[in-house]
């Protein structure tokens, strides 16, 4: 089963409830720019991901989708092309970075609601970088709903239960998402980060 020995589980309902904004921002411009350096080899797939997550194509740039089974969690080639994001990885979050990706959920795209179950998941926290995004690109988290912006910082609860979705016809929207392990300075920032940002979905 999927697990960090030796870590405890988190109570992510009482520690972000459902999304939290950090007070950290992202060099969007940069990161866009970066982003869109990717050779388009990099595409095409799920990355591995498997169930849910099916419709969204994905590039790991740290560690290895689940389904793939007991690999390590290290560094991937695709990161190699993305200094900024190393950054924002390694520096801008104060906590160790376990496994990261980027996910493209394409045009007219869901990720339908689920709950990622494994211990793996209640050990650390899940944080979504938007790159790509738009006015029709949503979250939900815990019966509510959320949109990200480009250069915001989010930390989603994904031991609740989720799903996003891309209601645009002609736009994909790009997060890269890392989980970390708790730290105590993410414990601080989690602490002061923006709890009260959701907003009604739109019909449909």
């Amino acid at each position: 089963m999927l697990d960090l020995p030796g870590y405890p589980l988190l109570d992510k309902n009482r520690l972000i409830g459902g999304c939290v904004k950090l007070a950290v921002t992202v060099d969007a411009e940069r990161f866009v720019r970066e982003f869109r350096s990717l050779p388009p080899s990099s595409w095409g797939t799920t990355g591995g991901r498997v169930g849910v997550h099916n419709p969204a194509e994905a590039v790991f740039l740290r560690g290895y989708a689940p389904a793939e089974g007991d690999l390590p969690i290290e560094d991937r080639p695709s990161l190699e092309l993305l200094p900024y994001a190393r950054y924002l990885i390694d520096e801008l979050i104060p906590a160790p970075p376990m496994r990261c990706l980027l996910a493209k959920l394409p045009a007219g795209k869901r990720i339908a609601p689920h709950v990622d179950q494994a211990p793996y998941f209640s050990k650390t926290i899940r944080i979504h970088f938007p790159i790509e995004t738009h006015d029709n690109a949503w979250m939900m988290c815990a019966e509510r709903n959320y949109q990200m912006r480009a250069g915001e910082v989010w930390v989603i609860n994904n031991s609740t239960i989720h799903a996003a979705w891309n209601s645009d016809a002609s736009r994909p929207r790009t997060h890269m998402i890392c989980d970390f392990v708790m730290s105590a300075e993410l414990s601080v920032l989690l602490a002061q980060g923006d709890r009260d940002l959701s907003k009604p979905a739109p019909p449909g």
